[in-house]
């Protein structure tokens, strides 16, 4: 599949495993790094159960975008001019959204929702013309097809009363999330084996990896802004502190050679689809969207260190690392077929301490959820990192 150049003469002619990241994939991704911020800040100043849903909502369609421009781009030749010119109008259609999530359940929900849909049906069309008269033609034909039924979801929620915008554009994730769990089935068409979608598991690995720093990057740039409007006294410093390492540990955590996103053995080509889908479609959403919760919370600890704010801030703690456990799990399942032990008993440990959280000042609440993963870090380190392939230990 990787030696045929398409119809449009637009494909990589490279084997599995033998193309590294194109310098447009890393320029498509800058607008990310302005979709991230917009998202952490919307969380920040919505800190309710509406907002932490309708936060959710618009992460699912920032990601979903993201997910399948680099499922695409597995595929697409990055020095091909007419792929060029794609990525950047979908980046032209990712700054639209960016821009809109402020107000995106307000005076903005058609901008939001329009260049989402531009986005998937524009990028999901060039496909199918690319591999017009293959088995990947024939794939992504039905994707299309998925996207075209999200997307009147998506228009009926731009239409819909702001009181009921959240539930509806709830379920066009929903459908758009549900497309590859089905086979992108269709009556009369059937569905679209993941045997038949040819991946690069290493490409999609790497392009995860650089997603993900971008998020952690977040957390520095909050943890800096707020470290120059802030009187550095003793507790700011001590919040601040601790805030950098958890970050540095979350950072460590995701690159761990045991059970990290570090290089290691690609899956048979047979398996690399499935397990993609698993691993990075899926799981790592959830290790994306922790690494943007914690940041919100590392902001809110520097902040008010000694301020007691209760349940919001117990629950923004909890939900960054408890986020990133949740893919972690997903992501070493997806490979190995068993779920570590250690991300398990740190989950449940992140889940106990919540109600004690919940009464602490920041500063010690956040030292909590700090010890937490300090301790899972020490669990699972090596002294010496390897870049060899991780064993499918489980500790």
């Amino acid at each position: 599949m990787f030696e045929s150049r398409g119809t449009l003469g637009v494909l990589r002619n490279q084997r599995p495993g033998t193309h590294g990241v194109g310098g447009m994939e890393l320029f498509f991704d800058l607008v990310y790094v302005f979709a991230i911020i917009q998202l952490s800040h919307f969380l920040l100043h919505h800190l309710s159960w509406q907002g932490a849903a309708e936060a959710a909502v618009l992460f699912a369609a920032v990601w979903w975008g993201w997910n399948y421009t680099a499922w695409a781009m597995n595929w697409l030749d990055p020095q091909h001019a007419s792929v060029r010119v794609l990525l950047a109008f979908l980046m032209l259609c990712a700054l639209g959204m960016a821009i809109a999530i402020p107000e995106s359940f307000g005076e903005r929900a058609w901008l939001f929702a329009g260049a989402y849909i531009v986005f998937q049906i524009v990028r999901s069309a060039f496909m199918v013309l690319a591999f017009r008269g293959q088995q990947m033609g024939r794939n992504y034909a039905q994707l299309l097809a998925w996207s075209g039924i999200a997307s009147v979801v998506w228009i009926a929620g731009a239409a819909a009363p702001e009181e009921y915008r959240l539930a509806v554009w709830a379920l066009a994730v929903i459908v758009d999330y549900m497309a590859p769990l089905v086979g992108f089935w269709l009556p009369g068409v059937g569905t679209s084996d993941m045997s038949t979608w040819p991946l690069d598991e290493p490409h999609l690995a790497e392009r995860s990896r650089l997603l993900f720093i971008i998020a952690l990057g977040e957390s520095i740039l909050i943890l800096g802004g707020v470290l120059l409007e802030a009187e550095l006294t003793p507790a700011v410093v001590t919040a601040a502190v601790m805030g950098f390492c958890a970050i540095v540990m979350l950072w460590w955590l995701y690159f761990s050679a045991r059970h990290g996103n570090a290089y290691h053995e690609a899956p048979e080509l047979e398996r690399a689809s499935h397990v993609a889908r698993a691993a990075y479609a899926y799981a790592h959403a959830f290790m994306v969207a922790g690494a943007i919760v914690a940041a919100v919370a590392v902001e809110l600890v520097v902040a008010h260190p000694l301020e007691n704010e209760g349940w919001p801030v117990a629950l923004t703690l909890t939900a960054g690392p408890a986020l990133y456990l949740l893919g972690n799990i997903g992501f070493v399942a997806a490979h190995t077929g068993r779920a570590p032990t250690s991300r398990i008993v740190a989950l449940g440990l992140l889940v106990l301490v919540l109600p004690l959280n919940a009464v602490l000042i920041n500063l010690l609440a956040g030292a909590v959820v700090t010890l937490i993963l300090l301790g899972l870090l020490l669990a699972t380190v090596t002294l010496r990192q390897s870049s060899r392939p991780a064993g499918a230990s489980t500790r």
